[in-house]
């Protein structure tokens, strides 16, 4: 139990370190919150794309070497994608007919999309590889990744807009993650066939090396955000400490028990669930703000609030891992 609960807290700070430098460039004129729509831009296009098809081939090439059935592991990911996309709906459905008369506020509205949507690919992925040791819960957490941006896409950007043209089979379709996965795809049945191929290698380091970016620059750009708003004024908004409770605590342990008794499920699968959906509301939910220009302010502090709490929420949540 305490082994668990000091590698996720370790892990937890080391991500959060990456805010600093973000935080200090910022402080010092030498970063601007006015340069973040692009770097959003960078994060959700390039480098989670990269992040997602990189970690479909490793687990192709994990599975070679482990000896393991790919065929089992896809009917996994697609039981994982399932009960993910449905776990994620079903809780913002319920949020959705509790606030829906008070929707005009946009708070309500972002309330129905923060307290669901979390940092999965920039914050769970290296967290759930930490703590599970099974090269498929790279996958699992790419798999939260698309069925979270097929949410991101539609609900979450209405959610910022209050514009429901963008709930649609096309929104939720076209995104760079659903992309990335046509592309993935391929990367894990073929994956172990060519990766002793020196080119291949190298495209996938270098495909690897754009993934491995999305962290860092998530935190990056979290900083500098950090950095240029009232630092004060960030923690004296109680609307903002429901939704951390939602995303972090009542979120996860929902998830958690909703697949908990479900036998043909193994604990890998529940320790992912439970893992991944208990990290920070989504930077993608900043990342949408800055690039839609709506509700920035309140997107960051939820952003930020949450990531800097999870050094104590996460831990503790994770401590349900020793009933398995």
């Amino acid at each position: 139990m305490l082994e668990t609960f000091i590698t996720c807290l370790i892990r937890v700070l080391v991500s959060l370190c990456f805010i600093i430098p973000g935080f200090a460039l910022c402080k010092w004129k030498r970063a601007s919150a006015n340069h973040l729509a692009t770097m959003s831009t960078i994060l959700v296009y390039v480098c989670g794309p990269c992040m997602v098809i990189y970690a479909f081939y490793n687990a192709s090439v994990m599975a070679n070497t482990k000896g393991m059935d790919k065929g089992v592991m896809a009917l996994e990911m697609l039981y994982f994608g399932i009960a993910t996309l449905l776990l994620q709906s079903l809780f913002m459905l319920a949020l959705y007919f509790i606030f829906k008369r008070k929707y005009e506020d946009a708070k309500y509205r972002l309330l129905t999309g923060a307290s669901v949507l979390g940092n999965v690919g920039f914050f769970g992925l290296p967290l759930v590889m930490a703590l599970v040791d099974n090269p498929i819960v790279a996958c699992y957490s790419s798999i939260y990744v698309l069925t979270m941006n097929i949410l991101v896409f539609t609900v979450g950007v209405f959610c910022l807009t209050n514009d429901k043209s963008y709930i649609s089979i096309k929104k939720a379709l076209l995104n760079p993650t659903t992309i990335a996965l046509v592309l993935a795809i391929p990367a894990f049945i073929w994956g172990s066939y060519i990766s002793d191929n020196k080119i291949v290698n190298e495209f996938a380091e270098a495909i690897n090396l754009l993934g491995k970016m999305t962290t860092p620059l998530c935190m990056l750009i979290l900083g500098i955000r950090l950095a240029a708003v009232n630092f004060k004024n960030l923690w004296i908004r109680p609307f903002i400490y429901i939704i951390c409770t939602l995303k972090m605590i009542v979120f996860p342990v929902v998830c958690f028990f909703a697949v908990y008794f479900l036998p043909f499920l193994d604990a890998d699968f529940k320790k992912a669930i439970l893992i991944i959906s208990a990290v920070p509301c989504a930077s993608v939910i900043l990342n949408m703000a800055e690039i839609h220009h709506a509700e920035e302010e309140l997107a960051a502090n939820c952003v930020l609030v949450s990531t800097m709490l999870c050094f104590i929420t996460i831990p503790v949540v994770t401590l349900l891992l020793n009933i398995l």
